[in-house]
């Protein structure tokens, strides 16, 4: 059985490959990404998909699409949200884009940013007509809600969005 060194730092304590170029690395040189760090993507590429990575291919391949998935992750945190009870706020926005859909999420909160998100990518700024489900899941004694949601991404601006009339000065 031959030693592994890294080929980065020529250690013989190699144990580790990177998931982009399978170079042996040790675990000092090694980058790590948790499972779920790319987890908002419909499909996440097939570079991105792996746990450990070498230096070079971390700050090449991964870094600027972590970069750019958390400005887009921002961006969805200040999406405007309208639910599909609010229809006379939003009956002058125009509804273009196909719905998207959500399934099996653990809470409300992120459910409604996993739509926001897929509005962010589209570069849209709201997301109307917003519909969330949820199911009780019961394992045993053990229960559990599963979240499912339906939104429609839009761009809103200004103009378009009916202000609440209560704040309005009426002259009469």
């Amino acid at each position: 059985m031959e030693k592994l060194t890294c080929y980065l730092c020529h250690k013989p304590k190699a144990t580790l490959y990177c998931g982009a170029c399978t170079e042996a690395i040790c675990k000092g040189c090694a980058q790590f990404l948790n499972d779920d760090t790319f987890s908002f993507l419909a499909r996440i590429p097939a570079s991105l998909k792996h746990t450990t990575y070498c230096e070079p291919c971390f700050h090449n391949t991964v870094e600027p699409e972590l970069a750019a998935y958390n400005r887009i992750l921002e961006r969805a945190k200040n999406i405007m949200v309208f639910s599909k009870t609010q229809s006379k706020e939003t009956r002058l926005i125009k509804r273009i884009e196909d719905p998207v859909k959500v399934i099996d999420c653990p809470d409300h909160d992120e459910t409604i940013l996993r739509l926001a998100f897929f509005a962010a990518q589209a570069n849209y700024n709201a997301i109307v007509d917003v519909e969330l489900v949820s199911e009780k899941v019961k394992n045993g004694s053990y229960q559990t809600s599963k979240w499912a949601g339906v939104a429609i991404p839009a761009q809103v601006n200004d103009a378009k969005l009916l202000k609440d009339r209560s704040s309005w000065s009426d002259p009469n």
